[in-house]
Parts: structure tokens; C-alpha cells; sequence
């Protein structure tokens, strides 16, 4: 075989390694979302496909218009992100700034090498090679090799290095992306974590004092006779209303961590419901509402928790009763459908917009403006009336024609 044979031979060889280390590449970096991880590993690759003594990875920093160095081999990161390179004057700004290589075999003499990074890290740069690391078009970075070991930088290297730049760029912005919504998820835990404290603690300092004024309420209402009397009732009335709130919260404190305990046993579900409307009664009664019942006589049996599930029926009911005028209809009904119950509470009320049908089981969510609202509540009945039910294999959904054509509630629970 000819030297020339054998040099193609070798070349194409080299060629053949290359793609298998930048195919090796590729796959590691579409698995590895860690991103101290994936600078690291590029650098290295870079560094052993190029055959040079190191390379490093420049990123842009939007918030300060400059590049700065993430990863380099056998470099300390902190110690290199310490080194701002600006985007005017300096070999990796150049890159950055064209969208396009460049190869300085002579690197010292060049006028754009910034020769600060080499002082910071003692480490002397002879022939460098830069690519930019682009992310739809977008230049987002720089990737460098410095230092051939054996001749210059060619064509040739400018191809490996730019294909590795370009798994590089893509791996990178979905690590960021990660890690960016890591982040923005644990802020929202904190937030959530916070209200949940809150919420027990003001249910549980709350309950105190508000005991001490139903107490002397209860004790004056007994004694007192005219006026006094009905001033007794009223805040008897103000304090139901806010002792029913502090439950409210307290259940959904327990519903958000899971430590609600759930008592199951079988009862029919007419019973469940007539406990339910036994609770809200006398609040339909002050509006001149009717309850009208659409119950079969024969008892259907469910496994439930029986206060729990009385509770979910009971916000349903109140939900219907605040949001309907005086004098109107609230129809009561239950359904057998299969292996399973449906029950339906139908109001003639304000009704429900199509888009906000799932958004009004949120916690705290009203239709209504908070600061404009003609309705009461703190908007948690029918979080936790969803939560009382999903939590016991059951479902729940609302429909509605719209704005002023009322709303019908539904929940399906299995027959025992």
C-alpha cells in the first residue's frame, strides 16, 4: 500500500471515529438534564475529538450584555465565571456578535485575543478555534478548543466543532428550561405551603374567641327581651356564618395534606342527602327558596364516608342557594346509572360561563371581580366539595347554558 493510500486510509479512519464520539454524544446529551453535568461533558468531548489541550464554553448573559465562561477543562468554574468578556474586542465577542467560526493559529499576535482570561488562569493560548452555539438562529454562546497538539486548526476541525456546538445548544436550553421550571415550581410549593399554614393557624386562633362571643351571644339571647333579643340573634347568626367558614378552611388545609381521615360505611345515599339538606334548611327558608326532591323510595346503598360526603352536598346546596334569587326553585335529584349514582342539585341562578365550568372547583377562585362582587364567600365550598368526593373514587362536574340560565351540579358515586 502507497504512503498516500495509507494516509486516506488513516484520515477516513479518524473521520469514522469522530462521527461514532459525536453520535456517542448526542445520545448523552439528549438523556442528561443536568446542566453543571452537560458543560462538563462538552468540554471534554470537545477536548478529545479536536485532539487539543482544552476548550471551554461561553455563554451569554442577557442581563449583563457580555459573555462569560460556564465550563472549561481543567478549569475551576468559579473561579473563570469571575472573568466578564465583553462583546467588542475580544475573539469570543467577535464569534458571538458574526454568527460565524473563526481559526487564530497565531493567537498572541491577534488583536482580538483577550489576553485577561490567559492572566487569570495562567494558562497560555497559541492557536484557539471558536464556533458559536446558536439555538433557532439565535446565538446563545461560544464554544472554543485551544491549543492543537499536533499542527493547526482546519476545515475540518471547524465542522466537528460546530456539529458538536450544535448538540450543545440544544441540550443546554432544554437543561435551562428544566431548570427554570424546577425552580418556578418550588417557589409555588413555597407559596402553597405558606397559605396552608396560614389557613390552620387562622382557623385554629380564630376558634377561641369566636366560642367566647357565641357563648355570652347564646347566654343573652336566653335573658334579654325586645331589641336586645334580636341583636342576640344577630350576631348568634354572624358568628354560625364565620364559625361555617373557619370549618371551611380547616378542611381544606386537611384536603391539601392529605391527613383528612376518611370513615367509611354503608349507608343509602337518600340518607347522605337528606342529612345534607337537614344542614342547609333554614338558609333556604330566610331566601323563600324550596328544596324539591327527585328521590326514588327504594334505598340506594353507597360506601362513604357519611359526614364527609354529607359536607360535599351541603357546599353544593349552599353554592346553589347563594348564587339563586329569593323565591326560586332548588331541585334535589338522584339517578341510578349502571354501578353507579347519580346525584344533581339544579338551581335557576346565575349561572356558569362555559370556559369557567372547571375553574370554579379552584381554590379561592370566583367569577366575580373580588372587588366588585355582590356574592359572599371566600370561594372554597367547591374546592373541597370536589376534594370530599375524588377522594372517595367518586367524580363531580357542573353544567351550564351560560350567564343567567342557572346550574346544574353532579356527582357519581359507585353503588355499594
Amino acid at each position: 500500500m502507497t504512503p498516500s493510500k495509507t494516509g486516506q486510509l488513516q484520515e477516513l479512519e479518524g473521520r469514522q471515529k469522530s462521527l461514532l464520539r459525536l453520535v456517542e454524544l448526542s445520545v448523552t446529551l439528549n438523556s442528561t438534564l443536568d446542566l453543571d453535568e452537560l458543560l462538563q461533558l462538552i468540554t471534554a468531548t470537545a477536548t478529545e475529538l479536536l485532539e487539543c489541550e482544552a476548550s471551554s464554553i461561553l455563554l451569554y448573559d442577557e442581563k449583563n450584555p457580555r459573555l462569560y465562561f460556564a465550563a472549561a477543562t481543567g478549569s475551576d468554574p468559579a473561579q473563570l465565571a469571575e472573568i466578564p468578556v465583553p462583546i467588542e474586542g475580544s475573539v469570543a465577542g467577535t464569534i458571538f456578535r458574526t454568527n460565524h467560526f473563526l481559526i487564530l493559529n497565531d493567537a498572541e499576535q491577534d488583536a482580538r485575543h483577550y489576553a485577561p482570561v490567559s492572566q487569570h488562569v495562567q494558562f497560555k493560548t497559541r492557536t484557539l478555534l471558536g464556533v458559536p452555539m446558536t439555538i433557532k438562529d439565535r446565538p446563545m454562546g461560544v464554544l472554543e478548543a485551544v491549543n492543537k497538539k499536533s499542527g493547526n486548526f482546519t476545515e475540518s476541525d471547524v465542522a466537528i466543532l460546530s456539529v458538536t456546538a450544535a448538540h450543545a445548544a440544544i441540550a443546554i436550553n432544554n437543561a435551562r428550561m428544566l431548570r427554570t421550571t424546577q425552580q418556578a415550581l418550588e417557589k409555588v410549593k413555597i407559596a402553597n405551603q405558606i397559605k396552608g399554614n396560614f389557613l390552620a393557624l387562622a382557623s385554629k386562633e380564630l376558634r377561641n374567641p369566636l366560642g367566647i362571643v357565641i357563648g355570652y351571644a347564646t347566654s343573652l339571647q336566653k335573658t334579654a327581651v325586645g331589641q336586645s333579643s334580636e341583636h342576640a340573634r344577630q350576631v348568634l347568626g354572624a358568628a354560625a356564618q364565620m364559625r361555617s367558614l373557619l370549618d371551611q378552611m380547616n378542611n381544606l388545609t386537611l384536603l391539601q395534606s392529605d391527613e383528612m381521615e376518611m370513615r367509611t360505611m354503608r349507608i343509602s345515599i337518600q340518607d347522605v342527602m337528606h342529612i345534607a339538606i337537614d344542614d342547609i334548611k333554614y338558609s333556604a327558608a330566610r331566601r323563600n327558596m324550596s328544596l324539591t326532591l327527585h328521590f326514588q323510595d327504594e334505598p340506594i346503598y353507597v360506601n362513604v364516608d357519611t359526614e364527609k360526603t354529607a359536607l360535599a352536598f351541603v357546599n353544593l346546596l349552599t353554592n346553589a342557594i347563594r348564587f339563586s334569587p329569593e323565591g326560586s326553585e332548588v331541585s334535589i335529584g338522584l339517578t341510578r346509572q349502571d354501578k353507579h349514582i347519580l346525584a344533581w342539585i339544579q338551581d335557576h341562578g346565575i349561572g356558569i360561563p362555559a370556559d369557567k365550568l372547571q375553574k370554579i372547583f379552584e381554590e379561592f377562585y370566583q367569577i366575580e371581580p373580588p372587588n366588585t362582587r355582590h356574592y359572599s364567600g371566600l370561594g372554597i365550598g367547591l374546592s373541597i366539595a370536589k376534594g370530599l368526593i375524588e377522594s372517595q373514587g367518586g367524580r363531580i362536574w357542573a353544567e351550564s347554558e351560560g350567564e343567567g340560565k342557572g346550574s346544574t351540579f353532579n356527582v357519581l358515586l359507585a353503588i355499594a
